[in-house]
């Protein structure tokens, strides 16, 4: 950056260059260094070879060899230095190969972008940055073409006769990077050409004008389409509602109560759709970020405490978010208990059944509703809830269906009976577990494994069975068709001989 921005200046601003001489010098061959060091870590900078690591020095240096970087990097760093001998100390624009070396600006704002939080508006500040490089560029050489016609010779170039042509630098910087900006902004109210040249240069920056803010426009409104796509979509969904609403007559108490639902959604950054947002990840990494979320909320859960890993990620991976209004009831006192709940935020009561009086109230952490989806044999409330439990204030769940739940212990067996000896040692420390009914309905759901074992036994004999058939039945078609091609090849050379045995009688 400082070879784009300064060696373009100082070879146009004379007093620039000769003023500040030393620091020119140490700052050139510093940067030079710099690209010395930055060439050596290029060549030890590791790639991906078929999915791996590559850490090999001679890979390295191989790889940075035959690559385009190495050959900009060669001719940014060649030492045109030395024409200063011939040319004089003052001349900077024998360093202008240093700026091929600016892919690596382009390489560490695109790394960047990927990295950070804020995307948009670093990309809005990068946007920025360029023009502004621009049009300083465009300033410099505004400034060196008035140089070249003569400062003051007419109305265009710099130094006209509204401007003294004896200006600080400072003035001079200024007003051509105000000139640069007018035209390339295409504001217009520029001083008329006067030269074949001026308007060349003219027409050829109003071009480059009509590109810069064509990107401008288009990229800063895709950066806020971006930035505002999230509430777009929110809003889109949440007008649907109110529209269905509103043609279905619906009170406006409840469609207050809805407004406000979406209200909280929004400012507790509720209203992403998770499954959507991950959808692109692999399911590897999905199962990480999940594990990362939601593990230590399943491990409050003391039925689930000290299960074996696999079935918890299975289990973490079928965690659904469900938020609740107030006054909403999360279930009542002898619904069929499907799920189970944990609360992440908020507070819920447990109320009577007219729902004016508060028994107790469950706050962050606390967990209901796991028993029932066990379906545990011998339960006394045969799997239906207890109790009423009302959201206070706005209230975050997570949700395990009892279909979720059984799916994955199919899959671990040892876990499911663990799970069972737990939910059974709960129902018997409070009194709800009949021992006679579970030891009955256990004894049939074994006679009914049973049956079904001995099905799926018969199923796989016939299978095996009807395997060996297809085989014979192969086999035998095969031989049947050997034989048949075996006939067809030798009954015409019977005929040919018994013709000609014919014959010879004759």
């Amino acid at each position: 950056m400082y070879n784009v921005l300064f060696i373009v200046s100082r070879s146009v601003f004379w007093e620039l260059q000769d003023n500040y001489l030393p620091l020119w010098l140490t700052l050139d061959y510093l940067s030079d260094v710099i690209y010395i060091c930055d060439m050596f870590f290029s060549s030890r900078t590791g790639y991906l070879e078929e999915g791996l690591l590559v850490t090999n020095t001679t890979k390295l240096r191989k790889n940075y060899f035959k690559g385009t970087n190495f050959k900009m990097d060669v001719i940014s760093i060649i030492p045109t230095d030395v024409f200063y001998v011939l040319t004089g100390i003052n001349t900077p624009e024998l360093r202008f190969n240093r700026i091929v070396k600016f892919n690596r600006v382009l390489e560490f704002f695109d790394r960047t972008a990927t990295r950070t939080s804020f995307t948009n508006i670093f990309r809005i500040l990068n946007l920025v940055l360029y023009i502004l490089i621009i049009i300083h560029w465009n300033a410099c050489i505004y400034f060196a073409i008035s140089h070249a016609i003569g400062f003051g010779s007419d109305g265009w170039v710099y130094g006209n006769l509204s401007i003294p042509e004896n200006q600080p630098l400072t003035r001079k910087y200024i007003y051509s990077f105000y000139w640069s900006t007018l035209t390339l902004t295409t504001i217009g109210e520029t001083p008329q050409p006067d030269r074949d040249i001026e308007y060349l240069f003219v027409v050829v920056d109003f071009l480059i004008g009509v590109l810069i803010f064509a990107t401008i426009v288009g990229n800063v409104g895709s950066m806020i389409t971006n930035m505002n796509a999230t509430r777009a979509e929110f809003q889109q969904k949440m007008d649907g509602v109110k529209q269905y609403m509103e043609f279905r007559k619906v009170s406006k108490e409840l469609e207050q109560r809805v407004i406000k639902w979406f209200d909280y959604l929004w400012i507790n950054k509720q209203s992403l759709n998770e499954e959507e947002v991950l959808s692109a990840l692999p399911d590897k990494l999905k199962a990480e970020i999940a594990i990362h979320v939601h593990l230590d909320t399943l491990k409050r859960v003391a039925l689930f405490q000290d299960c074996e890993p696999g079935l918890l990620v299975e289990l973490v991976l079928k965690l659904k978010l469900q938020v609740f209004s107030p006054v909403d009831y999360i279930c009542r006192k002898g619904d069929i208990g499907k799920e189970m709940y944990i609360v992440k935020r908020g507070q819920l009561g447990v109320v009577s059944d007219d729902g004016k009086t508060t028994f107790a109230t469950l706050s962050e952490g606390s967990v209901f509703g796991e028993i029932s989806i066990l379906n545990i044999a011998g339960n006394k409330n045969g799997n239906r809830r207890t109790a009423n439990i009302r959201s206070v204030g706005y209230s975050d769940l997570f949700c395990l269906s009892k279909d979720d739940l059984w799916e994955v212990l199919n899959q671990y067996p040892d876990a499911k009976k663990i799970l069972i000896d737990k939910g059974k040692k709960i129902l018997k420390k409070d009194n709800l577990l009949d021992e006679d009914l579970m030891e009955k309905m256990e004894q049939q759901q074994e006679t009914t494994e049973q049956k079904l074992e001995r099905i799926e036994s018969g199923l796989d004999t016939l299978q095996t069975r009807f395997a060996r058939l297809l085989a014979d039945f192969n086999s035998t078609q095969q031989k049947l068709k050997q034989r048949i091609t075996r006939v067809e090849k030798t009954v015409p050379k019977d005929l040919d001989t018994l013709s000609t045995g014919s014959f010879l009688d004759t």
